[in-house]
């Protein structure tokens, strides 16, 4: 992010605090739109297999969970997938890994572009991900917390036969970890590398920590955090998981300890990336270079490093 970025989203007290979702209608099965149309009057969609386009940066956690539950919920059919350059410039998230430097199905240069098409307004970052409506061209959707769950819920009908059942019938237990992990774990690492004061940065790395530790605990004795099966948590979790070592141990300053120093959880995240659906959608190359090549506040040279082995991950 750009020194204007973290200026943009800090409290007085140096902590940093992210924006909210500024789209945040629904694809649902429950809208009262026809196929074709827009939203209804709840701001719900209908679900229409070809219609959205999910973009994505292979850097992101949070776009990078919905990358995962796409694939393991076998929705890459009914739901096509733009990935943008990890490096942002002043405009945000690029599409210069296309031909010509502009999405095939969007016809745009920029993700801001259909941000700014939605609502012209519109002066916050541009995030990802986004489902963006390739009949209107307009945001659905940036809510990030619910792109995953929607995805699970709403699209049923397009699920592959074999895909996971990522949301138990009894949420509670897996909704209250989905809290912790994204205050202190998800969201933590982030409030420790654009603190700007030393209070906040101590206050983020010791909650960080703290939950670190009581998730090494309770894999103690379990494969998954919900014990024997796969769930949304666990998606959510791994994509903070894998990019610690390589980025938020030393970039963000979480360096109390590395995940490799971690027994269970160490293991725990290497079985995931290990388990179909999960390593192949990891690019440890465009992860670090996002990071460092474009948090100008926290790595002015833009000097990326050549380690950690990602070896480590399968051997």
């Amino acid at each position: 992010m750009s020194r204007a970025e973290v200026d943009r989203e800090s409290a007085s007290t140096g902590e940093w605090k992210r924006q909210g979702n500024r789209f945040t209608d629904r694809i649902s099965r429950d809208t009262t739109s026809a196929p074709g149309e827009g939203p209804d009057d709840q701001g719900r969609w209908p679900v229409e297999p070809g219609r959205y386009r999910l973009v994505v940066s292979l850097a992101c956690p949070w776009a990078h969970r919905a990358l995962i539950v796409r694939g393991l919920l076998g929705l890459e059919d009914a739901i096509s997938l733009a990935i943008v350059d990890p490096i942002r410039d002043e405009k945000g998230w690029r599409f210069t890994l296309d031909p010509d430097d502009r999405d095939p199905v969007l016809g745009i240069s920029y993700l801001s572009e259909a941000y700014l098409g939605t609502d012209p307004e519109y002066a916050g970052r541009v995030t990802v991900p986004a489902i963006v409506d390739t009949v209107t061209g307009r945001v659905v959707t940036n809510d990030f917390p619910q792109i995953t769950l929607d995805l699970s819920t709403e699209w049923v009908d397009f699920h592959r036969p074999d895909a996971p059942r990522l949301i138990p019938d009894q949420r509670d237990e897996m909704d209250q970890l989905i809290a912790e992990i994204y205050t202190d774990v998800n969201n933590g690492v982030y409030r420790c590398g654009f603190a700007k004061s030393q209070e906040a940065y101590e206050a983020a790395y010791d909650a960080l920590f703290a939950r670190l530790d009581v998730l090494e605990q309770r894999l103690a004795d379990r494969d998954y955090l919900l014990g024997d099966t796969l769930s949304e948590v666990d998606i959510r979790l791994f994509t903070t998981l894998v990019r610690f070592d390589a980025v938020y141990y030393g970039h963000f300053k979480c360096n109390r300890s590395k995940l490799t120093e971690l027994p269970n959880l160490w293991a725990y995240a290497r079985r995931l990336y290990q388990s179909p659906g999960f390593g192949e959608t990891v690019d440890f190359d465009q992860i670090k270079r996002h990071y460092y090549g474009t948090h100008d506040t926290i790595n002015p040279n833009g000097i990326i490093p050549k380690g950690p082995d990602p070896r480590v991950w399968t051997d």
